[in-house]
């Protein structure tokens, strides 16, 4: 089914799966939120079979016929390149677990719920789809999601550009922009945070000379729009629930 193919009055599963919760609506072709967000704890040790198990159940019961999916990691041609925190046992701040790595890399996470649901499941990278529920489609848009790590997207003139994940590359005395960005850092010391966080906004700025910069996930909405002075650009706050209104989109625009 190409985009623009869903009926009017249908309702689509939204669902985001994060490092520390998943969670699940249904919205309305204009990417409205049609119910209260529903969530549930990421499983882990959280290896495909498993998520593909928890996932199916759930798409079969809400009775949707049409499914967006927003992955926690990196996807190319619907194979899983980079599974990020699912592939650490114990979640975000876990070890990497290498076999469970191996299982994740090449795995085909959207044919599986389509094969198990018989239903129109699309699977993009969760930062993507947050861009997709922020962005306005005019000019160079940036998207950084602020909740367990740090994922980023960018738009330029309502097109999803290419851009590497940057959650995973080093930032601060040799730890991460998830280590040092993330949730596990602000609820050590919010300060800290803030001040690392404004040092990193001003920086992906002028890097990708954005003409508006978008915060969404569970912690923009601790910000406001002139949190950061020297900003080239405005600043727009999102919840986090930009991934699920994102999901319209993959179907209807």
């Amino acid at each position: 089914m190409a985009p623009g193919d869903v009926p009017i009055d249908e309702q689509i599963l939204a669902i985001d799966i994060g490092a520390s919760n998943l969670k699940f609506c249904h919205v309305d072709i204009h990417g409205e939120l049609l119910e209260a967000v529903r969530r549930r704890r990421t499983p882990y040790p959280c290896d495909p079979s498993r998520l593909v198990t928890v996932l199916g159940e759930r798409i079969l019961r809400s009775g949707s016929h049409y499914v967006g999916v927003g992955f926690p990691g990196e996807l190319e041609d619907g194979l899983v390149t980079d599974p990020g925190n699912l592939s650490r046992r114990g979640g975000a701040g876990s070890e990497v677990d290498e076999g469970l790595d191996r299982r994740w890399r090449g795995f085909a996470l959207q044919g599986a719920l389509r094969q198990m649901t018989s239903r129109d499941v699309r699977v993009v990278n969760d930062a993507a789809l947050a861009a997709l529920g922020c962005c306005s489609g005019v000019g160079i848009e940036l998207v950084l999601t602020l909740g367990t790590g740090l994922g980023l997207a960018l738009e330029i003139d309502g097109v999803l550009q290419s851009v590497r994940d940057v959650g995973a590359e080093t930032f601060i005395d040799a730890c991460s922009y998830d280590e040092v960005l993330g949730e596990g850092a602000r609820a050590t010391d919010e300060a800290r945070w803030r001040t690392h966080l404004a040092k990193a906004l001003l920086g992906f700025a002028g890097e990708f000379r954005c003409d508006t910069l978008h915060l969404a996930g569970g912690n923009a909405k601790r910000l406001s729009p002139a949190f950061v002075p020297g900003l080239h650009c405005p600043v727009v706050i999102h919840g986090n629930e930009a991934p699920l209104r994102g999901v319209a989109k993959l179907f209807y625009f």
